[in-house]
């Protein structure tokens, strides 16, 4: 039997960002993955301007926490 994750979207982020918060999700050893936009569809589409972080559905408040750390208290999306 296999351990089975539901995730939910963390947020949208620049790529710097994301990749700060994927160092702090790793850290606290949260399951995630991304999906990022592109060229071409960050082109025409307004609504791809940034890396989707997903995230464990069960570890989601942490995992905001992360991201509004990194963020200096932004709320990122």
């Amino acid at each position: 039997m296999t351990d089975q994750v539901r995730t939910v979207e963390l947020g949208q982020f620049e790529d710097d960002n994301a990749m700060a918060i994927a160092d702090g999700l790793d850290a606290a050893e949260i399951v995630w993955w991304h999906k990022s936009p592109g060229r071409f569809t960050r082109f025409v589409s307004a609504a791809d301007w940034g890396v989707r972080i997903f995230v464990d559905e069960a570890r989601i408040d942490e995992a905001r926490r992360i991201a509004t750390t990194v963020l200096g208290g932004a709320d990122g999306s």
